[in-house]
This record gives C-alpha cells, structure tokens and sequence, in this order.
C-alpha cells in the first residue's frame, strides 16, 4: 500500500469519527434548544450539521482527488481537494448568516429561555467533546497536510468556545433572570461568518498559486548540490497540484568540461534522488556552465557579482558564462519582490556591468525566486 492511499484512509477515518460526533451532538442540542427555547443552542445543532456536512465533503474531495491521471488531467486530481476545503467555507459561511438572520428575528420579537438542568448538562458535555474532536481534527489535518480535515478541526475548536458562551448566557439568566440569548447568537454569528470568510481567503490563495516553501525549497537545492559536479543549484519553480504532488524544475551550475553522457547521467541521478527524497518531481533541469579554464573569467566572475550585490533588491547572480572568442559576458540576477521597480533594478545592474566592460555584448536574464522570503535574506 503506497504512501498516497495510507493518507486518503487516514482523511476517510478522521472524517468518519467527525461525521459520528457531530450528527450525534446536532440530536441532542436541537431536542435540548427545543425544548428550553433556547435560539443559542439550536444555532449550535444546525452549525454541528454543517460541520458533518463538511466531513461528508472532505470524504468526497479526497476520494476524486486520489483519481489516477489522465489524458485530460495528465497531473492529476489533487487539486480537488482545494475545491473541496473551498466548498466547506462556503458552507461555514452560509451557517453563520443563517444564524445571524434568525437571531436577528428573535432580538426583535424576544422569547423566554426555559433552561434544564439535563441541557445544561448535555451543553457542557458538548464543550467537552468539541475541544477533543477539534484538536484531534486539526492534528490529523496538518500531520497529512490536509487544508479540509485542518479547517474541519478549526470549526470544531471553534464550536467549543460557541457552546461555552451558550452555557454563560444560561448563567447570566438563572443568576440575574436577564436574557441575552439572541444577541449572543447573532455574535455566535458574527464569529461563525468571520472563520468562513478566513477559510476562504486562506484557501483560495492556494488555488490562485502560492509561493513554494521556503523550507522544501532549500531541502531540495541542497540535495542537488550535495553532487561533486555540481557547485549551484537554482531557479527553482515548483507546481502544486494537490497536497504534497509537485512537479518543479531546476538550473544546475556545472564545469564546461563534462561531456552530453556525463550531464544525462547526473541529471537522471538528480531526478531519482529528489523524488525519492522529498516526493518532488523534476520535470526539467537545466544547465549553466562555469568557466574552468580561464583565471580571468574567475576573476571577472567575482567583479560582476559585486557589481550586481551592490544593489540591496539584487539576491542573487548566478550562471555566469566569460566567452572570450564571441566577445559576450551572459549571467543571470535575482531580484527581489520587494523592488518597486524590478525592471529599473535589472537596467541599473546591466549599465554598471556594461560600463565595467565595454567591449562585451551583455546577456543578462532577470530571474525570479520563487521560494523567496524576503529581500534579506
């Protein structure tokens, strides 16, 4: 059984028990409401239904996401389970205006909560068994990297704080016989629509494209550097296409010495190593070769990097090639994000390089890092 499915059990298994929980807790709080007249607790049985709703659509997503590809989606359908995670906000979204519209009704035409010592009972057990299923959620959630399970168990977390402000307003009302019953359920409301809202930013941002992580990313440069031939590894681009499935490409500096055979056999080792390793697949790596019999190339190497380095936006040059028969001096710079303006940058390093060399034709390529920080680093 390979890693892909063992995750999909672990999400169908944690779903499941969230499911159970829920509709469980959604029983007894609406009968526990109902009875009591209590809008504050039946808002929390009709939230606990959406959270099983939600449960039942992570299931979904991650069964058509485990879908093998195809002709149509040769990179699979990992991104479902974006879609999916997209879908419970919504649904968490939709709970929250409805609570708020019905509290909002019972503001204007108030009724009188009847509370029990056996809902309150069943309430605080509710609290109880919320906070266990949330953190156990939520910890499942981030161990397979799932954005449906961690939000599934941010909304449980949430739930319990919900369900304890329910409890309080009982106490306000069995102490000072003041009811405060629909206006805590429009700010259980209020609550309930701001972590939808959040969800949705937090997910649609995946969909539109993150930048890698900085993390990964260095994991990866250093497993490709970690070869003898290899003295850079760079311009890393990495695609998400689901939770943990990303195809990537890389540039290599390597000696102007090693032959066609050489570079296909280091590239293919590179390509085993870092899926093996890191569960990323290579689907390109490209080639910068070093000047290894010229000392001057060396020397002019270092100068056009201090050139470029002076420039406090420039991160990183790299693919720096001295070709003394053609008359051309061809690199490439990072430039950071943080520029205001990134072509102005570029222009400014290509005339204080042409300036220090003017008898060469300058092949200069911006370059951008994906998996960058911050200008500082």
């Amino acid at each position: 059984m390979n890693e892909h499915t063992n995750r999909d059990k672990v999400i169908v298994r944690t779903s499941v028990i969230g499911i159970l929980a829920n509709v469980f807790l959604a029983a007894f709080k609406a009968v526990v409401g109902l009875g009591a007249n209590s809008v504050a607790i039946v808002m929390d049985a009709v939230n606990n239904l959406s959270d099983a709703a939600s449960s039942v659509i992570t299931i979904i997503g991650t069964k058509l996401a485990g879908r093998e590809p195809d002709r149509k989606h040769p990179f699979g359908y990992g991104r479902i389970e974006y879609l999916s995670a997209m879908v419970i906000s919504f649904l968490v979204l939709y709970a929250g205006v409805t609570a708020f519209t019905e509290s909002m009704k019972k503001i204007i035409h108030p009724e009188v909560p009847d509370y029990g010592t056996a809902s309150l009972i069943i309430v605080a057990a509710a609290v109880v068994v919320k906070i266990v299923l949330g953190r156990y959620v939520k910890h499942v959630g981030k161990k397979v990297n799932s954005d449906s399970l961690i939000h599934s168990g941010e909304d449980a977390t949430l739930d319990s704080v919900i369900s304890a402000s329910t409890l309080a307003a009982a106490a306000v009302y069995l102490i000072f016989h003041v009811s405060l019953e629909a206006w805590l359920g429009a700010i259980i409301a209020l609550v309930i629509i701001k972590s939808g809202i959040e969800m949705l930013r937090d997910t649609l941002s995946k969909i539109l494209g993150e930048r890698a992580d900085a993390e990964l990313a260095r994991e990866i440069k250093s497993t490709v550097i970690n070869y003898p031939e290899i003295s850079g590894a760079y311009d890393l681009v990495l695609h998400n296409y689901g939770p943990d499935a990303y195809h990537g490409s890389v540039h290599i500096e390597v000696p102007d010495t090693l032959s066609a055979d050489d570079l296909d056999k280091l590239i293919r080792k590179v390509t085993v190593d870092v899926y093996g390793k890191h569960n990323v697949i290579l689907t390109a790596i490209g080639v910068y070769s070093i000047n290894t019999k010229d000392p001057e190339a060396a020397r002019a190497r270092e100068k056009v990097e201090q050139l470029a380095r002076s420039n406090p936006y420039v991160l990183q040059t790299h693919g720096f090639y001295l070709d003394k028969a053609e008359k051309t001096l061809r690199f490439d710079i990072v430039v950071s994000f943080d520029a205001k303006d990134r072509r102005q940058v570029y222009r400014e390093v290509c005339d204080s390089v042409q300036k220090e060399y003017p008898d060469y034709t300058l092949q200069v390529a911006m370059d951008t890092d994906f998996s960058e920080e911050s200008a500082s680093e």
